[in-house]
């Protein structure tokens, strides 16, 4: 006897938002259905890696991840072509940590003009991450979208405190804006509602819901994402915005990634290890409703844009 698989049809989908000019644009969401489930709706678009280019040299970094990019490190726009052209980046995050004013302080003229030269350099999408600290990150992302105009760049991020400023700076000069919220879904749905309130398109926000890297708060993460998402597809219009997660700058902070195996000889080789976290919280992200994934390890990557071909199979 035959047995009748139930299909679930929602009544809601993901807004479709394109990132990139007209040349090297890039949609992703668009889906009406959960993560994969590509017998119960469409899911026409995959989900993106991004790889995460710092504009200053990466000295936190582990040995392990600074290693394949060698002498690239020392220049963001070589390391950004070395991104592209190399490793087949499809989208390029920078992250500007130098403008921090616990960093270098560098000014937002500064960078505006690094991100004028990597536009110039590469040919698929750029992210542009401010430095997270509240005044600085109005200054410097309100440069940077002014030096970006017309490119479609992904800023990040909007938060409750300074949203209007970077939202205006997105509306004037045609970007996306990243809405990020601290892991809650009724927060992330109140910044969207004042994002949309400025009469900003709701097709051109992503929400960031912040993560954990594995074992680090991951669980909880899915769980949140899983909810919005619930929601967004039950037909809730203010939470049907496709995903940002933020996967390598928290996975190579952890303890696990960064105890040597002479240390801990029963953890095994510290680079597989390494690679393997940030891999494993990127494929539980996109179980649970990622859009982008930005990275840092090459191998890690490659691992993950094959979980991706592989889950994209109908």
């Amino acid at each position: 006897m035959e047995i009748e698989i139930p299909i679930k049809k929602w009544s809601g989908k993901i807004r479709a938002v394109t990132i990139g000019t007209e040349k090297n644009g890039i949609t992703i969401g668009g889906e009406d259905t959960l993560p994969f489930h590509h017998f119960e709706g469409s899911i026409p678009n995959k989900p993106i890696i991004a790889f995460e280019v710092q504009d200053i040299y990466p000295s936190d970094w582990l040995d392990v991840v600074k290693e394949p990019y060698g002498e690239y490190l020392k220049n963001p726009i070589e390391w950004a072509k070395a991104a592209v052209v190399k490793y087949n980046a499809d989208m390029v995050c920078l992250n500007l940590l130098s403008t921090h004013p616990d960093r270098e302080n560098r000014s937002a003229d500064e960078a505006a003009e690094l991100v004028k030269n990597i536009i110039s350099e590469i040919d698929v999408p750029l992210i542009i991450k401010g430095p997270g600290s509240s005044e600085k990150q109005n200054q410097v992302l309100n440069k940077c979208g002014e030096a970006g105009a017309g490119k479609r760049c992904i800023i990040a991020s909007a938060v409750e405190d300074n949203y209007k400023t970077i939202t205006a700076a997105c509306q004037a000069y045609g970007h996306i804006v990243v809405a990020e919220t601290p892991i809650d879904v009724n927060l992330a749905k109140q910044l969207n509602i004042l994002i949309s309130d400025m009469n900003f398109p709701p097709g051109r926000i992503i929400i960031d819901p912040l993560t954990g890297g594995l074992g680090y708060g991951l669980e909880y993460t899915y769980s949140v994402m899983e909810r919005i998402r619930l929601q967004a597809l039950g037909g809730d219009a203010m939470l049907q915005m496709p995903f940002i997660c933020f996967v390598g700058q928290e996975v190579w902070r952890v303890k696990e990634v960064k105890v040597d195996e002479s240390v801990e000889p029963l953890w095994g080789d510290m680079k597989k290890r390494g690679i393997c976290w940030e891999a494993a919280t990127a494929i539980t992200l996109l179980l649970s409703g990622a859009d982008i994934l930005v990275m840092r390890h090459p191998e890690a990557i490659n691992i993950v844009r094959k979980s991706v071909g592989r889950l994209m199979e109908k």
